[in-house]
């Protein structure tokens, strides 16, 4: 299985995935963070949802961590995507028949694969969070934001937190993408689907029955990156999280150990 780790590694470092994939990540981190500092007293806003963040508050322990929160859900879509391309193209492509003539266990060349995303995934959010953190210090003169609480032991430990969390959140919707790739079989219907039910689909559904939105996979990945609100806690999203995709990872593990592979 270690094998197929190095060999997932190698294609994922390709300069025209790796590369797109970075700047993607890149630009939005510093976008975000820059319209957190750029627009304080801004009569829009300059949070989620058009809420307005003040230099007070972005003095606090968690001020520096604003525009890596609001880039999270960014970089669970773009791990979507990348998932769900990376898993379904070895049928489009053909390559997963070589694969398997390589390595006959199936389910070790999955577990490689996901192992291999996972470092991905987490490579992109150590990236985020470094351009998110480094942007604050750099604008925070600007927004007239005191940054004295921004390195003390409390802040850190909400850092490591905030990592964690939207670790977990991107790692949510890259294996949701991962599903969707073994199940569809095709990069492109797999990453519409999961696009366009996790930003239109669910949204239209919140809006119409809003009970629905505790119960929705995408919204609760998001709630894990925001440590949980107060309409949905954390527990309940990690619960039904896991319980989506524990299930999907479930029905694509036997698709995928008994389907037969063509050339």
């Amino acid at each position: 299985m270690i094998n197929v780790v190095i060999a997932e590694l190698r294609k994922l470092r390709r300069p025209t995935l790796l590369l797109s994939t970075l700047l993607t990540v890149g630009l939005l981190s510093g976008l975000f963070t820059s319209l957190v500092f750029l627009r304080v007293g801004a009569k829009g806003g300059n949070g989620k949802r058009g809420e307005a963040i003040t230099a007070a508050e972005l003095s606090h322990a968690t001020g520096f961590l604003y525009g890596f929160k609001l880039v999270g859900t960014f970089l669970g879509l773009v791990a979507l995507c990348v998932f769900a391309s990376q898993t379904a193209q070895e049928y489009t492509y053909g390559t997963l028949r070589n694969l398997l003539v390589r390595q006959p266990a199936r389910m070790k060349v999955l577990a490689g694969k996901f192992i291999s995303m996972k470092i991905f995934a987490a490579a992109m959010v150590i990236f985020a969070g470094t351009i998110t953190i480094s942007l604050s210090y750099a604008l925070a003169g600007h927004a007239k934001v005191s940054t004295s609480l921004w390195s003390s032991g409390a802040a850190m430990h909400l850092l490591a937190q905030a990592t964690l969390n939207i670790f977990i959140q991107t790692l949510s919707f890259g294996l949701f993408g991962m599903i969707l790739g073994l199940l569809f079989r095709s990069p492109i219907s797999a990453i519409a689907v999961g696009v366009i039910w996790t930003l239109i689909l669910e949204t239209i559904l919140g809006a119409v029955i809003s009970s629905t939105s505790k119960w929705l996979p995408g919204a609760n990945f998001s709630n894990i990156g925001e440590g949980g609100s107060l309409l949905v806690s954390y527990k309940h999203s990690l619960a039904v999280t896991l319980c989506y995709l524990l299930l999907g990872s479930l029905i694509v593990s036997v698709l995928f150990k008994r389907r037969d592979v063509a050339n």
